[in-house]
């Protein structure tokens, strides 16, 4: 039987794997009861099938201070319960599910020093020695590799606020290109490291798009995206070509498709059917892009039965994946009201309609 790194890289080569990838992730509620219905003690992801993976990652030096972002809260009333998180946003429950609310400190910035100026770790000395070895010995027992490099949109607007950053784009182009180039050059040494190490897969992504179009016009996430990520990925790429280079964002993406894989590219997620006209997008790039998704949480996962799910999973297979470029997944994380008997269903039709040994 091809271990789950062999499936990889004929998949992701665009070869018939011995078995479809599948994975999903759980919020903490279905977590629970999707634990309670393996059984206690037992492995979800072995349970269910799920491909093997192992994820590696630089260290911040424990004798490195933390990062300071007191100054920031000050004299503000922050409502009950709110933390603070490792980029300094207060983050304050929602009191539903995982959603949390952010409040940006640096939404009242007056400014481009402010931007300049706001606490941000260096990664440049990050201890890096381990990861070798953590590679070689995942590749010995047949696991595919990954490591998360990072957001660049999402922390920028979330760190600046979420309509401060929109109108910067407009209005104050320099203050939202500065903050962006700070989390690339960040970015930047991460995925270095991991290339150099050998990794398989390396994560990154922002939620760029809603449900019908980007976020903002095509043209401003070329001037002020496209080239920083095309950047770091052609630096990947360099240094190890086998790396595969995984992008995450939800929604209608449809406008930039062409420009991820012209920029590296290798694996889109999570391709949302709801949004996306998933055959335009593999009829034009379906010979080099690699599909993690197509599963609707909207639609499929929380209300359709599990012989809805086992046709959609039928369907994609199908159509998508008899010759790689296809790793099935939910197309976000799986809320509590969707049915543990779907999630099985899910995982039985992979692994019968995708088992090609």
């Amino acid at each position: 039987m091809a271990t789950s790194l062999a499936n990889f890289i004929a998949t992701t080569q665009h070869r018939r794997p011995g078995q479809i990838m599948y994975h999903a992730g759980f919020t903490d509620d279905l977590q629970r009861r999707v634990q309670q219905h393996v059984g206690e003690g037992n492995d979800i992801g072995r349970h269910l099938g799920f491909f093997k993976s192992a994820g590696v990652g630089m260290r911040r030096p424990g004798g490195l201070p933390p990062l300071d972002f007191s100054r920031y809260w000050q004299g503000q009333d922050l409502p009950p319960g709110t933390t603070f998180d490792g980029k300094g946003m207060a983050m304050v429950p929602s009191g539903f599910y995982h959603f949390w609310g952010i409040i940006s400190p640096l939404r009242n910035a007056r400014s481009l020093a402010d931007i300049e100026n706001y606490p941000m770790d260096d990664m440049t000395d990050w201890d890096t020695l381990h990861l070798a070895g953590e590679v070689e010995k995942a590749h010995a027992a047949g696991l595919v590799v990954q490591a998360w490099v990072g957001h660049m949109y999402e922390n920028a607007w979330q760190i600046r606020g979420y309509e401060e950053f929109l109108v910067d784009l407009m209005d104050r182009p320099e203050w939202a290109d500065c903050l962006l180039e700070r989390y690339a050059r960040q970015n930047m040494i991460a995925a270095v490291a991991y290339a150099k190490a050998g990794v398989d897969w390396i994560s990154c992504g922002d939620d760029v798009a809603n449900q019908n179009a980007l976020m903002f016009a095509p043209d401003t996430w070329r001037r002020l995206f496209h080239s920083k990520w095309a950047g770091i990925w052609n630096a990947v790429k360099s240094i190890n070509p086998n790396c595969r280079i995984w992008y995450h964002s939800d929604g209608n993406v449809g406008a930039i498709v062409g420009d991820l894989v012209e920029a590296g590219v290798d694996i889109l997620n999570p391709v949302q059917p709801e949004c996306v006209d998933v055959d335009a997008i593999h009829s034009r790039y379906g010979h080099c892009l690699t599909f993690d998704g197509l599963i609707g949480t909207q639609s499929t996962m929380p209300f359709g039965k599990p012989e809805d799910v086992r046709a959609r999973v039928k369907e994609i297979i199908e159509k998508y994946g008899r010759n790689g470029g296809l790793i099935v997944s939910p197309t976000h994380v799986l809320e509590p009201e969707v049915p543990v008997e779907n999630i099985e269903a899910m995982c039985r039709a992979c692994r019968e309609f995708g088992s090609f040994e």
